[in-house]
Formats: structure tokens, sequence, C-alpha cells
């Protein structure tokens, strides 16, 4: 036949996993070997550090339920509201990446959903 080359073209099953699935977002989604997390926030009464201290558990939580962690980070994006308080992110997330392990990242300020909020992360990762 005209035109037909011959190839076939199979669709694998895609396995996608939604963790903490919502009619808006996911927690999270996993798919071929990477963790996909939404944007993780603090609580509104805490200052930025405190703020970064409870984001950083949650995403530490979200990782070990798709089976990661925080050694398998590969993207970190960093929302402040607030650009002043580079510093002060920066002390926190130092200490928390593991030496060796830090991701790619990138740190911007933006306009946060609620003005009590001062960081949101979003991260990627590997999993098995």
């Amino acid at each position: 036949m005209a035109g037909d080359i011959g190839l076939k073209i199979e669709r694998a099953d895609m396995d996608i996993t939604r963790i903490e699935p919502g009619k808006r977002m996911s927690k999270a989604v996993t798919y071929n070997g990477t963790i996909y997390l939404s944007g993780q926030v603090g609580n509104p009464d805490e200052d930025l550090q405190a703020q970064t201290r409870t984001v950083l558990e949650k995403i530490e939580g979200l990782l070990a339920e798709a089976g990661s962690s925080k050694s398998h980070l590969l993207m970190a994006t960093i929302w402040l509201a607030d650009m002043g308080d580079f510093a002060g992110l920066n002390e926190v997330w130092n200490a928390w990446v593991p030496e060796g392990h830090a991701p790619a990242r990138a740190c911007g300020e933006a306009k946060l959903a609620r003005a009590e909020l001062k960081v949101e992360i979003i991260v990627d990762a590997a999993y098995d």
C-alpha cells in the first residue's frame, strides 16, 4: 500500500500513581521512576524558618510514601514571599539536604496564595 512504511506503534500501560488525589490536584504523582510533588507550604502562624522546616517535613513524608527520600532529590523550585528571607531559608535548607545530594534548584520571589505564607517548595525526586 502506498505510504505504508510498516511502523507498528504500541502504547505501553501507563503506571501513574496519585498520592492523596483531590479534585484540583494530588499531593504527589509518581511515574516512570520519578515522583513529582505539588507545592508544599508551612503553617501561616510560623516564621520563615519554622515554615521551611514544616515544608521539609511534609516533603520527607510524601517522598517516603512514594518509596523515595531526600537523598534522591532531582530538582527543587522554591518560592519566597520576600527574597529578603533568602539567607534564613538557606540556613534551614542547607542543614536538611544530605551532604553530596543537593538537587538542581531555583529560588524566586512570588506572591503566595495567602499573605501569611512565606515559602512554598516544589520538588521532583527519583524512586525505585
